[in-house]
């Protein structure tokens, strides 16, 4: 269902700007390599513009946030939005503390953002729905966390991705799930942040997001299944769902 979508991809090679997590930058990036695209991280307020400019996506994560960190972000997805090219936004931690929170309303409203993705519990969180976060793990919810996506998703005009043992994508309206992936995911620190640039690297592509969202994480589970079939630990399926993202 990916294939064309993956073909363009490789074919264009598509420059993905990346204000991200500094526990798992090079994770991404390299993510970011095996799926064909370019990734570069400039986080300066002095060349973010300048460098979003030059490219075909935004990818945002709040999950090492500062406030001058948020104020690059805006900068930069304020250019994004001039360019009409793709904003996604991982809300790390959000309703872990209050200013995860705060910075995040703060980001959704001084700009605008495509693509928002988190799990069950940032998702929540963020829409107002009575949820607990511990660190950046969901912990548990109220309500049925669909319905919260889709409400979220119109009040923003934007396709939202809730992540887990099952994946939500809707735009208010259209409800897309996906079952791809391996419970080896959860053992290894930054698979969420990855499948982010895998997302952002597919919605350069097409700007349908909602199909492109959907294919970036069927494409991500499908390589993560073949490589945990193969895997003896959490560290072996790194390497290994690596090789079978390029591959």
């Amino acid at each position: 269902m990916y294939e064309e979508t993956l073909t363009k991809i490789r074919e264009a090679k598509p420059l993905i700007h990346h204000l991200t997590n500094w526990v798992t930058i090079y994770d991404c990036a390299q993510m970011t390599r095996a799926v064909g695209a370019l990734p570069v991280m400039a986080h300066s307020e002095k060349e973010v513009a300048d460098m979003t400019n030059a490219a075909s996506a935004l990818v945002l994560n709040i999950g090492t946030l500062t406030e001058p960190f948020v104020e690059s972000m805006k900068i930069a997805a304020k250019k994004a939005n001039e360019k009409k090219i793709p904003v996604v936004l991982d809300i790390v931690g959000c309703g872990a503390t209050p200013l995860r929170s705060e910075k995040t309303v703060e980001i959704l409203k001084d700009v605008h953002v495509d693509i928002i993705k988190g799990n069950s519990a940032e998702i929540a969180s963020l829409a107002g729905a009575e949820a607990e976060v511990r660190g950046v793990e969901a912990i548990g919810l109220k309500g049925d966390i669909k319905d919260i996506a889709k409400e979220l998703a119109k009040k923003e005009n934007a396709v939202v991705v809730v992540t887990g043992k099952v994946d939500i994508i809707t735009d208010g309206e259209r409800v897309e799930n996906c079952t791809y992936g391996d419970k080896i995911m959860g053992k290894l620190v930054g698979t969420g942040c990855m499948a982010t640039s895998v997302i952002g690297s597919f919605a350069a592509a097409s700007k349908d997001y909602v199909k492109s969202s959907l294919e970036a994480l069927s494409f991500y589970g499908k390589r993560a299944e073949l490589a945990a079939e193969k895997a003896t630990g959490p560290m072996d399926f790194k390497n290994k769902f690596m090789d079978e993202v390029a591959r």
